[in-house]
This record gives C-alpha cells, structure tokens and sequence, in this order.
C-alpha cells in the first residue's frame, strides 16, 4: 500500500508541476490570450479521481506559486484555484458520472466563475484587462478537457497507480 500511495503522489505531484510550469512558459504573443488554465485543468483531474488528496491547501499552495511566478497579486490565483478545487470536490459524484463532453459543459461554468473572480480581482487592484483575455482561455480550457482526461488517465494507468 506504501509503494502505491508513493507512486499516486510522485505522479500528481509531477504532473502539477508540468502543469504549473506550462502556465508561464512562453507562447507566440498571438496565442498568449488562449493559453489554457493548465494548473486548473490538472488540479481537476485529480480532485475528481482522488477527492481525498488534492483539497484546497494543494490548490493555495500551487495558487501561490502561480502568484509568484506571474507576478500578480498575492492570492489571487490563490483564491481562484481554490475555488475551482471546492467547486470541483463539491460536484465530484455527479461529474465523474457524466460523459466528458458534459463534464467539459460543466467545467466552461467553474472556470468561467473564476475567471469572473480573478477579473474582479484585477479590477479592485486598479487594472483594467480586457474581457478576452479572461473568457478565451474559459472556452480553450474547456475544450481541451476531454484530451487532457484521456492524456493523464493512461498515464495513471500505465505507471499502475489505482
């Protein structure tokens, strides 16, 4: 039981870091305003599989280091991932019995909420962003769900972590 719980946690871990890493990796400028929710899209595939491991201090903590990375206010990714986690653990039961067009019908709604959060956010902090740059990435996100599920559910079952 050890072994399999060290392998589940190397794994989610691993993947949250690409994930992570993928957020501020540099993109042509023109796609820059599509660049999918990388680290909510993989904090979503785990809080859905294992409910019990990713909560809402996984979510702080990584909404922190995205805060420091991007250089935006501290807490604001923060407190939009752990949004989406909640939301996520909240609606998990019925999401995993969905079939992945509806969960990504769903998940365009939990993005799109908090994505709402981070432009009120911006907007108390005195920036005014454009609407694109906070929507688009909602609908890229939500798109790419189904292939993003598929990717890390063979992953998982590959490196044989239940």
């Amino acid at each position: 039981m050890s072994a399999s719980l060290s392998k589940t946690t190397l794994l989610m871990w691993l993947t949250l870091i690409i994930a992570l890493l993928l957020s501020v990796a540099p993109m042509p400028e023109h796609l820059e305003a599509g660049r999918p929710l990388w680290l909510a899209l993989v904090l979503t595939f785990w809080a859905m599989n294992y409910p019990h491991r990713v909560g809402l201090l996984t979510a702080w903590g990584l909404g922190i280091a995205q805060d420091v990375l991007y250089g935006t206010l501290f807490g604001q990714h923060a407190l939009t991932l752990m949004l989406v986690v909640y939301l996520i653990l909240t609606l998990q039961q019925r999401l995993k019995l969905f079939p992945l067009w509806q969960q990504s019908c769903a998940l365009l709604i939990v993005y799109g909420i908090s994505q709402l959060v981070l432009l009120w956010l911006s907007t108390l902090a005195g920036m005014r962003p454009e609407l694109s740059y906070y929507a688009v990435p909602v609908l890229v996100s939500s798109v790419l769900w189904p292939w993003l599920f598929l990717l890390l559910n063979n992953v998982r079952r590959l490196r044989g972590v239940n």
